[in-house]
Parts: C-alpha cells; structure tokens; sequence
C-alpha cells in the first residue's frame, strides 16, 4: 500500500515548507553527482536600499518592469534567482528547489571548486552591503542555514564577497558573522576566515 506523502515534512522535492513559494524560471539541473555542501549568504534590495517593495519578488521571477525606476535600466535582462529570499520582518520566500540550481553566485570560486552555483544554496537577506541587518532576519537565517544542513550535506557558509572578492562586496561588513557562527554551532572550519 502506497501511503500518502507526509506533509509535516518539512522539506518536499528541495522545497521548505516553512517559506512561502513562489517558482523561478530561472534555474537550472546541478551537474551529475554534485553535492550541495556550501550556503552563500547575499545581500539584496531594489531599488538598492529601498526595503518592502516588490522588486526582488519581480526580479527573480522576470516580471520586473525595467522602466518603473531608474536604476532598473541598469540590470534590465537580467535573469537571476537564489533559492531563499529573506524580507527585513524574518518572513521567508523560496523561489527555487534546492535540488535544482538557482542563478546567484556568478563567476564565482570557492573551497577549490569554481561555479558555485553548482553545489550551493542562494539565501539572499534584504538589505544593502555595509548596512545591517535586522533580527528577525538572523533568527529567520540561523533556522534556515539548521534546516538545510539536516537536509544536504553543508559544510560551509560564505558570504558571496568570499565567493566573487573583488566582483561583489555582499553581505558587507554589517553583517554579523559572528553571530551566525555562535548560533550555529558549527565548526570554525566551516565559516570564512
């Protein structure tokens, strides 16, 4: 007998049933045999600085109009996701299966492997580099990073500044990598030096 799927699971097919979902076209199959072993934290808010609105929703989902604010004449045609998207209030957006592979890292090397994107999961926190983060956003980030190492095999969290230095400066200095290092209770190791 075939029983039914177990909806207090609470992960199905890559998807954690404690975000609110809402599907990218933007993604792609991981290669054969590679193992989501890394989470890259980022940073980000459209306009930049400008929190609450819908424009990352929009980004990563491509029905952004490019002409609704200056500044999105400069990434129009972009087509970018990550899986998890965190709002200032801690609410939790996913936007790709963490089976699949979300368009978040870029050129990008980490750990001695190139193409990030390939083994990682995207969580991209609401803010602006070099501005902090709010509480609420730790708590939600600090659950989050716990649920997917129960679920994929992580041994590291990098910010995507560790990941493209020199091309992207996010999550910033404001971030609080301390506590998340404290709050996780992970290895040293695992973490950027």
């Amino acid at each position: 007998m075939t029983q039914p799927p177990d909806d207090s699971a609470p992960w199905r097919d890559g998807w954690y049933r404690f975000a609110r979902r809402e599907d990218s076209p933007n993604f792609g199959a991981r290669p054969e045999g590679a193992a989501i072993d890394l989470i890259v934290v980022h940073s980000i808010s459209l306009p930049p600085g400008r929190y609450g609105g819908d424009g990352v929703r929009q980004l990563f989902t491509n029905t952004l109009d490019w002409n609704a604010h200056p500044y999105f004449k400069s990434i129009e045609g972009m087509q970018v996701s990550a899986h998890f998207f965190v709002r200032r209030n801690g609410e939790l957006w996913q936007f790709v299966s963490c089976d699949d592979r979300a368009w978040h890292a870029g050129a990008s090397e980490y750990r001695g492997r190139a193409n990030c994107n390939d083994d990682s999961i995207g969580i991209e926190l609401e803010g602006l580099e070099g501005e902090p983060f709010e509480d609420a956003q730790y708590e939600t980030l600090l659950a989050l990073c716990s649920a997917i190492a129960l679920r994929y095999p992580v041994e590291h969290v990098a910010g995507h500044e560790h990941i493209a230095p020199g091309r992207k400066a996010d999550p910033g200095a404001r971030f609080d990598w301390p506590c998340l290092i404290a709050g996780l209770g992970w290895e040293r190791s695992s973490f950027p030096r």
